[in-house]
């Protein structure tokens, strides 16, 4: 059997292995659903998306238990962290709603949980509005952060309760801490402090109907769009980028400052499509370009800029396609390619669809 498998595990990839190995891995606990694994050089995906990985593993798992199996390199155990326990002074709450997202890290875990239905509403307008949202797939979501010792940054106003043994701060850090919050703020859109929560227990957020993507970061560096961070792990630093070129601060719709999130750990980021709607794409030495507004973030060694269609001023006037953002180098960008829809429909609705398309971005 080819061992053409590879899966990652806080940033380290372990590979390659077999399919038979890879559900071994899965069935003794050290693949979750949402490590990442790759066939081959193809790209990586979260094992939860590789078909009937785990319904393999739950099959090959035995009726007793048996001692774990033996790491599968000599160094397995440094840069494995087990999966943290449930806090036990603070118990697990029911509720009407479902686990649809989640990571973990030592001392954090978080959840993205949906409602799976909304039934308190005394007024009908209301109930009627939410009983067609519910018929369109539109449910009612909230993101829950278990804490085992470890530590969370929330953006400010987003804590809804918590429970356990969690403390709160915020701390300015003096004149240039000041100055750098203000920066987040005004140019980033981010809040000018963000709490930090510490302890054990579980601090939920506040519910919403928005969309939400959990990303593991190793080491690295993600630049996002502004507003998008939503909480994470204490360990990252979370500030702001500037544009690197002039046309990208012009013409890229993003202006000159962006998100950038540093460092290792969970972070949660607010999306304006589902997860599922979201396309990532590995550059490696290569150029992608977009024609609209609707890259959501990106992380490695990528150079963003905007540039013409075509090479001729004249063939960009032509083309219809005015300009493109335009990313080089090596690594991965997030698109939300059903956003403009999304974005055409409120402001037009259905009749927009027929019309022509709405360029973001035009030659000047």
């Amino acid at each position: 059997m080819a061992a053409e498998w590879f899966f990652k595990v806080m940033g380290t990839v372990f590979g390659p292995i077999s399919v038979a190995e890879l559900v071994q891995q899965a069935a003794d606990g050290r693949i979750a659903p949402d490590t990442e694994v790759r066939k081959g050089d193809g790209p990586w995906v979260l094992a939860s998306k590789v078909a009937g990985l785990f319904d393999r593993a739950a099959q090959s798992r035995p009726t007793t238990p048996n001692p774990p199996s033996p790491p599968m390199t000599t160094d397995w155990a440094s840069v494995f962290v087990p999966a943290p326990r449930r806090p036990s002074s603070v118990p697990p709450l029911g509720g009407n709603f479902e686990v649809i997202d989640v990571a973990e890290a030592e001392g954090f875990r978080v959840e993205v949980l949906a409602y799976s239905k909304l039934g308190g509403s005394r007024d009908p307008q209301t109930a009627s509005t939410i009983y067609f949202a519910e018929q369109a797939g539109i449910r009612l979501k909230q993101v829950r952060i278990t804490l085992d010792g470890g530590e969370a940054i929330v953006e400010s106003g987003a804590l809804h309760f918590m429970l356990g043994h969690v403390q709160m701060e915020s701390k300015v850090g003096g004149v240039s801490g000041l100055g750098k919050a203000m920066m987040n703020k005004f140019v980033a859109k981010e809040a000018a402090i963000l709490p930090r929560y510490r302890g054990t227990g579980q601090i939920y957020l506040e519910p919403s109907f928005g969309h939400f993507l959990i990303h593991r970061l190793a080491a690295e560096e993600v630049v996002a769009d502004k507003g998008m961070f939503y909480c994470g792990q204490g360990s990252l630093d979370v500030g702001t980028a500037m544009q690197k070129n002039v046309s990208s601060a012009l013409f890229g719709g993003e202006g000159l400052f962006q998100t950038r999130i540093r460092g290792t750990g969970l972070c949660v980021l607010e999306s304006p499509v589902p997860a599922d709607e979201v396309l990532r794409i590995d550059l490696k030495d290569e150029t992608l370009q977009v024609d609209g507004n609707f890259a959501l973030m990106r992380t490695g060694r990528i150079e963003f800029s905007v540039e013409k269609s075509t090479r001729s001023l004249l063939g960009t006037l032509t083309s219809g396609e005015g300009l493109l953002q335009t990313f080089r180098g090596t690594g991965s960008i997030w698109l939300a390619p059903t956003q403009e829809i999304y974005q055409r429909l409120q402001a037009g609705g259905m009749g927009s669809l027929a019309a022509a398309p709405r360029r973001s971005n035009t030659a000047t």
